[in-house]
């Protein structure tokens, strides 16, 4: 099996007046919605049960988390070594508004200042069409010159015949053309994982070229 995860650990959790760390290999961002999976495939793909804190509350994560994966390692068959951030999720309706403008000033303060952002991944649940907070993240990743990664959740909740109309969906919604990613995902049976992966290995080793 390919991109294998030999070391996996939660190195520097981040809050809202906390200093990001200058990291010197690549990081590889996931940003969604609160509630759209975003621990789950990070558990999915380091084959965790439980490294990535998952809850059924949405809005749960308030931090930024960096995970650090294989340090060091080299060898061709494991997932390169970078760190996966877990940005906060946002649009939790039942969050006070000063909540939601705590939640989007640490996304935005991360995505403006870190130097070794190699890609973002936007996951999108696959079962409804993007919202207005995930188009705007969309935008602003085609406004910085990075090709957007798109990563639709939750794909065991869809019937196969409403798969390509799903997909679809997102596609437009989001104004994306074909040669934008999008990884169909299912955290409940690990599709779409070393799709993700080869994704990450390309943007870890792009960085900086």
């Amino acid at each position: 099996m390919r991109n294998k995860i030999r070391e996996a650990l939660l190195e520097t959790v981040c809050g809202v007046t906390s200093r990001l760390p200058e990291n010197r290999v690549p990081e590889v961002a996931f940003a969604g919605k609160s509630n759209v999976g975003k621990s789950s495939l990070i558990n999915t793909l380091l084959m965790r049960k439980s490294l990535a804190r998952t809850s059924s509350q949405p809005g749960k994560t308030q931090t930024i988390n960096y995970y650090r994966i294989n340090a060091g390692e080299e060898r061709p068959d494991f997932a390169p070594d970078c760190y996966l951030v877990d940005l906060p999720g946002y649009g939790y309706a039942s969050a006070s508004p000063e909540v939601k403008a705590r939640w989007g000033k640490m996304i935005e303060r991360y995505l403006h200042t870190s130097g070794s952002l190699a890609a973002v991944f936007l996951l999108v649940d696959i079962r409804h069409k993007p919202g207005a907070n995930d188009k705007m993240m969309c935008e602003w990743i085609r406004a910085n010159a990075m090709e957007p990664v798109i990563i639709a959740t939750k794909k065991d909740k869809v019937k196969k015949t409403e798969l390509d109309r799903c997909l679809k969906v997102i596609r437009t919604e989001l104004k994306v053309g074909s040669g934008t990613p999008l990884i169909p995902f299912s955290s409940a049976s690990g599709e779409g994982r070393d799709e993700v992966w080869d994704l990450i290995r390309e943007a870890a080793a792009g960085h900086g070229k």
